[in-house]
């Protein structure tokens, strides 16, 4: 579950989108196309990230209403969670990410992109991380916008950015692009994954620009080798 804006301006976003047809559903249905980037295997960091030694203060909820019971917990190189993923739409509108195709659709994001415009959630693979809190504070552990994450599903390893923040309490976030690229159907309505999503954030490491894919997947390759060998 998604947690909606309570700003002004996205309430005002939601006031002008324009009204839909009776019966119509203007959604672009696709089926996901799953792949592994790199050549770390998704079994070897999941091996890795076994044991918790837990760096929050608290725990976090998959969704409002659900019980707080996911620990942030960390290495000297990364800080990770498992959580299920919730898709987010939010960023610069697109076909498949707008105000009709998702009721809680935001045109911002977090942190943009380097012409200043809003991340695309669906071509940019992007991870959400919470609002800073009493439960954690992800810029105490070198995490920030454009650090560099593996996501990690069954045996699927997909390289993203952090590039949105989140409701406090609620942990497990990501980007349609994420979605789609991990095998998990990302419509923003009814897709993403309720359980066995892995997120690896890397310590003081980011991507400049925001959107380069390039150095994002050769940065998290060569992170993701340095987090499984401790080096």
């Amino acid at each position: 579950m998604r947690v909606p804006s309570l700003t002004l301006a996205a309430a005002g976003m939601a006031l002008l989108a324009p009204a839909m047809l009776p019966g119509a559903d203007l959604r672009v249905h696709e089926e996901p196309v799953a792949w592994s980037e790199g050549t770390v295997r998704a079994a070897d960091l999941l091996a890795r990230t076994r044991t918790c030694v837990q760096v929050s203060r608290g725990r976090y909820r998959s969704d409002e209403g659900m019980p707080a019971n996911i620990p942030v917990c960390g290495t000297r190189d990364a800080v990770f969670w498992k959580a299920d993923l919730d898709i987010d739409c939010d960023g610069r509108p697109t076909a498949r990410c707008n105000r009709r195709t998702d009721p809680l659709f935001s045109g911002a994001t977090a942190f943009p992109q380097s012409d200043g415009r809003p991340l695309s959630a669906e071509s940019l693979p992007y991870i959400v991380v919470p609002a800073p809190s009493r439960i954690w504070n992800h810029r105490d552990h070198g995490v920030g916008g454009g650090s560099v994450a593996a996501v990690v599903y069954r045996d699927r390893v997909r390289y993203a950015v952090v590039g949105d923040v989140g409701p406090r309490r609620v942990i497990g976030e990501a980007s349609y692009a994420t979605a789609r690229g991990l095998g998990i159907v990302a419509d923003p309505r009814d897709g993403g994954t309720a359980k066995d999503v892995t997120y690896i954030v890397f310590r003081d490491a980011r991507i400049k620009p925001i959107e380069d894919r390039a150095a994002t997947v050769a940065t998290g390759e060569r992170l993701a080798r340095m987090f499984l060998t401790g080096k």
